[in-house]
């Protein structure tokens, strides 16, 4: 049997895999392609882990948060652009949509004062900046929504292809 790690601050990767149940040996084969030796350099912070590493990790460990925890805190693109994203149960992140979008349908008509010119004026910014949080909010709610299906299809609780089936209508 093998030893459970009782080191301290674990990342990400190596508390994904544990949680997992997986050993680094295990990892290694579900993977294909990632060495014990570079699981362990990963989990101990000697290497970065390149995108295609951490999605085969996220698969391998039904983990889909990874992705989106490395792009917003180590890919040097995302870090800019990705918003770290806490997903939580179906019905908060539904409670968190809809507020966004009763939000912003109460500020519909103030948007299309606002850009009906292309411009933002000075005197028009406050309520601009109000509205973009809300739609900023909305995003999230979305995102989180995408990362809740991804992460229930990672661990068999929702078909991916009777989704993607349904999901053909709506294109």
């Amino acid at each position: 049997m093998p030893k459970k790690s009782v080191r301290e601050n674990k990342n990400i990767y190596q508390l994904a895999r544990e949680e997992a149940g997986m050993t680094r040996q295990k990892a290694s084969d579900e993977i294909g392609f990632m060495s014990e030796s570079v699981i362990e350099k990963i989990e101990y912070d000697q290497v970065k882990p390149a995108p295609d590493q951490v999605l085969a990790m996220a698969k391998a460990y039904k983990k889909m948060d990874l992705c989106n925890t490395y792009c917003s805190r180590e890919c040097k693109i995302g870090i800019n652009y990705i918003p770290e994203i806490n997903i939580s149960g179906l019905p908060e992140i539904t409670l968190h949509m809809l507020a966004a979008l009763n939000s912003i349908e109460k500020e519909k008509n103030r948007l299309v004062e606002i850009t009906v010119d292309g411009q933002i004026s000075d005197e028009e910014l406050k309520d601009f900046a109000r509205i973009q949080h809300m739609v900023n909010q909305l995003s999230m709610a979305a995102e989180a929504m995408k990362l809740w299906v991804e992460q229930s299809i990672a661990s068999g609780s929702v078909d991916r292809e009777a989704l993607d089936a349904l999901m053909e209508q709506y294109k």
